[in-house]
């Protein structure tokens, strides 16, 4: 899928490397959108890869006054744990737990979602609510956009080909005196699609009732994400009553005229859009925009909590750089494979076919191994990014340092078993890794808990109630084990 692949330990590297290459390279983070994109043909004239995902420093969420900034490496993972977020920009938070499933958000960046520049990506529309800015930096020098100036149409932006998006910062939100929500409607509970997305922010005065100043977003609704002024004009200087609601919500569905595509009809998402933003400012006139947030979300992403390694010294790979890593606690060494996914990688050129490929493309978590202790889509991983990692698939799962050719099966895997939760048993290893990985996070997990931590993983034989069954035995079972 590319002809070169460097992974930098510096962002001088990544832009010396950028301004050489130009429109033949692109930055790769999390990689969840443009492995895909090169995959389906979609980014043409892309040969070379730049791989900054294990640079120092760029995965920080810091509080500068009264702005919050996010590096760009942040993940959506790693805003939906933060406490700061949560408190000053909790529309974000929430979005970026609508974002895919946990393997996804573990490894999808914030400043990723944004140059995609889809409409429907959910992470843009707060923080256009929020006013935020990103920061651009190149060889000569930064610049900063204001997010409306950084999108030029569906997908495109002003970023230049020698530029990188460095930094994210958004004006923080009064604890005291601000409310805001991200709400989505999709076609699923999860890995969906926004119909429409609504993010509502609002200020009060010191009666905490009286709106001072408002700012409602709509994403997937248009080419890029849509502000209705007329709606949030009719908010200032009023409580928020029942009549104040319905009337901005009337206002906010004839401001626009809607996308009509194959997830929705112009007007179905007219009465969405009317519906959303009412169901927005109703939650918070009740106080209640942080009612609905899990208090212990299932990550995923094992005792480095979303900290990746970096790498000691940058590295070109090509047909001559052997990729140097630990699969299942056994030190590798691979001649080949350096222009595949992980997933393929790791069947084709490792030997552990385990790891199914089942949609190519992070909708069915098939692929889900551990990368760096992270569950991750292997599909939509680089392979490169094996190198100097530490791996683990299904095949080594029940290993222990000491033997990593131990035989014996994971609690998880027993359990499966004894429940039946198997039919074809072809997405099974996906669910296994999963599940082992919120046992780990989560000894006693709940049965929400089990169920938002596999929402990366689809099975088309069962009803899934065995598979639950299955993973809530496992925990007993671990539990049990410990205490003896």
């Amino acid at each position: 899928m590319w002809k070169h692949y460097y992974s930098v330990t510096s962002i001088a590297e990544a832009l010396a490397l950028l301004a050489e290459q130009q429109s033949h390279a692109r930055i790769v983070a999390g990689g969840t959108d443009i492995l895909i994109e090169l995959e389906r043909g979609v980014r043409k004239g892309i040969d070379t890869l730049i791989d900054i995902s294990r640079v120092p420093g760029l995965d920080t969420i810091s509080l500068h006054g009264d702005s919050i900034r996010l590096g760009a490496l942040v993940t959506h993972n790693q805003v939906v744990n933060s406490a700061l977020i949560q408190r000053r920009a909790l529309p974000l938070a929430q979005a970026a737990w609508e974002v895919g499933a946990p393997q996804i958000r573990n490894r999808g960046t914030i400043a990723g979602n944004l140059i995609t520049g889809s409409p429907a990506n959910d992470t843009i529309t707060p923080l256009w609510a929020l006013n935020a800015t990103v920061t651009l930096t190149c060889l000569q020098g930064e610049r900063t956009l204001a997010l409306p100036d950084f999108y030029e149409g569906v997908r495109r932006t002003a970023m230049r080909p020698d530029e990188m998006l460095t930094a994210i910062h958004i004006p923080a939100l009064s604890e005291s005196s601000d409310r805001g929500m991200f709400i989505k409607l999709g076609l699923r509970r999860a890995q969906a699609i926004s119909v429409v997305n609504v993010a509502a922010m609002l200020g009060f005065a010191a009666d905490n009732e009286t709106v001072t100043r408002a700012s409602i977003a709509l994403g997937s609704v248009g080419p890029t994400i849509e502000r209705v002024t007329t709606a949030e004009a009719s908010l200032i200087g009023q409580p928020l009553t029942p009549a104040v609601i319905a009337e901005a919500g009337r206002l906010a569905a004839i401001a626009l005229n809607p996308i009509d595509d194959i997830r929705s009809t112009a007007e179905y998402r007219a009465e969405m859009i009317r519906v959303l933003v009412i169901r927005a400012l109703r939650t918070v006139a009740a106080h209640e925009e942080r009612k609905s947030w899990p208090s212990l979300p299932p990550m995923l992403w094992g005792h480095l909590r979303g900290n990746t390694p970096v790498l000691d010294s940058s590295i070109t790979h090509d047909a001559a750089t052997p990729i140097e890593t630990t699969i299942n606690g056994a030190a590798r060494t691979i001649e080949t494979g350096q222009h595949k996914t992980l997933l393929r990688f790791l069947r084709e050129d490792a030997g552990l076919p385990g790891t199914k490929e089942g949609c190519a493309e992070g909708e069915c978590g098939a692929c889900t191994v551990f990368l760096d202790g992270a569950a991750v889509m292997a599909c939509m991983v680089p392979a490169p990014r094996a190198h100097h990692a530490e791996i683990v698939t299904v095949e080594g799962l029940a290993s222990v340092p000491d033997n990593p050719t131990s035989s014996e099966l994971h609690p998880v895997q027993r359990a499966f078993v004894d429940a039946g939760a198997v039919q074809c048993g072809y997405c099974t290893p996906g669910f296994v890794m999963s599940a082992a990985k919120l046992i780990e996070e989560y000894p006693q997990p709940t049965r929400a808990q089990v169920m938002q931590s596999i929402t990366g993983n689809l099975c088309r034989c069962t009803g899934y109630y065995k598979i639950i069954e299955a993973v809530q035995n496992a925990a007993k079972e671990s539990a049990a084990s410990q205490a003896v």
